[in-house]
This record gives C-alpha cells, sequence and structure tokens, in this order.
C-alpha cells in the first residue's frame, strides 16, 4: 500500500467513525440509487436524460413505509397502507417519460399521490404539479411528506380523481397511476390542445397504459404497455358500465 492510499483509508476510517447511522443510511441509499437508476431504469429503455436526473435525485426511501425501506431501491411496487402500493421505479420513470415534459408545463397526477414520489418526480421536471389522492390519509402524508422536502410547486388535493381539477385547468400533461375501465371525460375536457395524458385502463388483469394527445380538438391514442395498476376509485367505479364513457378501446 503507497502512502496515498494509507492516508485516504485513514481519512474513510475517520469519515465513517464520524457519521451517525442517518448519514450512512443516506450515502448507501445514494449508491442504490444510483444503481436502480443504472440497472432497472435506463438498461430498460429510458432514456430522456432529464428524466433519469430526477429518478437518480429524488430519494424514494423517503416516500415509503419504514417496514420496506431497505426495499425502496428494488424495481417493485410496495405496499403503503390502505392497500395502495407506490409504483415500480421503471413505471414511474417510463410513464413520465411519456409525457415529454417541459420546465414551463403544468401537470394533474391522479392517483400517485398515495406516496408523493410520483409527484416529486415530476415536480423535478415541470412548472407546476396538482395531484389529487382519493384515501385521506395517504393524501396527508404525502402531503407532509413534500413538504419536509422542499417541493414548493406541488399542490395536493384529497377528493376523487376522476373528476380532475377544474379549476386549476387546463393541464400540458396529465397523469393516472390508477386504471379506471374507461378514460373519465373530464381529465380530457382539462387537457390544453396539444396535451398528453398516459393512463392504464381496464379491468384487473387486463390494463394497457395508453398516451392520449389531444390534436386539433381530436384525441389521438396509443397502446404503449400491458401493466397492472390498482382499481381507480370513486367515480370511476360508477361508470364502467355507462356507454359515453368509452373514451379508449378496449385492448385487442
Amino acid at each position: 500500500m503507497t502512502v496515498r492510499s494509507a492516508k485516504t483509508l485513514l481519512f474513510l476510517l475517520f469519515l465513517d467513525a464520524s457519521c451517525g447511522p442517518a448519514e450512512i443510511s443516506r450515502r448507501e441509499f445514494a449508491v442504490e440509487r444510483e444503481r436502480m437508476v443504472k440497472e432497472q431504469v435506463a438498461m430498460r429503455g429510458v432514456t430522456n436524460e432529464r428524466v433519469l436526473t430526477a429518478v437518480r435525485k429524488v430519494p424514494r426511501d423517503q416516500f415509503v413505509p419504514e417496514v420496506v425501506r431497505n426495499l425502496a431501491y428494488t424495481d417493485q411496487p410496495l405496499p403503503i397502507g390502505h392497500d395502495q402500493t407506490i409504483s415500480q421505479p421503471f413505471i414511474v420513470a417510463f410513464m413520465t417519460e411519456k409525457l415529454k415534459l417541459q420546465p414551463t408545463d403544468r401537470v394533474l397526477e391522479i392517483g400517485g399521490t398515495g406516496s408523493g414520489y410520483q409527484a416529486a418526480i415530476l415536480a423535478e421536471l415541470a412548472a407546476q404539479v396538482y395531484t389529487i389522492e382519493i384515501v385521506a390519509p395517504l393524501g396527508e402524508r404525502a402531503k407532509a411528506t413534500l413538504q419536509r422536502l422542499d417541493y414548493k410547486n406541488v399542490h395536493v388535493k384529497v377528493g376523487d380523481g376522476y373528476q380532475g381539477w377544474p379549476e386549476e385547468a387546463p393541464f400540458d400533461a396529465v397523469i393516472v397511476t390508477c386504471a379506471p375501465e374507461h378514460v373519465p371525460r373530464p381529465l380530457i375536457d382539462q387537457t390544453r390542445e396539444g396535451g398528453r395524458v398516459i393512463i392504464p385502463v381496464g379491468a384487473a388483469g387486463n390494463q394497457q397504459l395508453y398516451l392520449l394527445e389531444k390534436r386539433e380538438g381530436r384525441l389521438r391514442q396509443r397502446a404503449v404497455l400491458p401493466v397492472r395498476f390498482v382499481p381507480m376509485t370513486g367515480r370511476a367505479r360508477e361508470e364502467k358500465t355507462e356507454e359515453a364513457g368509452r373514451l379508449v378501446a378496449p385492448p385487442r
């Protein structure tokens, strides 16, 4: 061992000894987060550098219950209580990339407030994020987490996401992280001309992720990935038998 190597080793030992468990944990999570971005997100086809930077920055470990925190950077959904989950990192990044967000965009998010993680990713990429959660305890917890992490451009509301947020419309992009059987009409109405909507659609076990674009008053749709999300509740459950709500054809 060279003198320089010995000095480096002594410095690292001193650094470890001077750091408490929380600091060591943050360093370990940072390493795991970087590995997650490389192996679970970038290697699976997400290439947008702004999205990768956001996923690299946002601490997913802060958005999951402590009991599963050691699994925060594995590529899987995790339970967050009330029969809800936080989406796997790849899906979060994939859906975000499809929206092609610009720094000036206003984004409506439905269903992802449960943990607050998706909202934080969006907040790194857009000007304003409006997010709605139907389960009040999850919405309040996510709001507290986002405030603690200083996300001032995220606005949280507890309510039925099916209705959107008409007072703040129109939106440049809408992202839905729970699955209705048909696209809610209010979400389309609240999307501005040229805007994008990404949403899982279908009954449990037969869902497709759709990318919708509003062009010249018409809705262009494209299925991009088979997925599995928790079902959308509230008004969506009542609407699923109404033919008028069927804005997306069943997957073929």
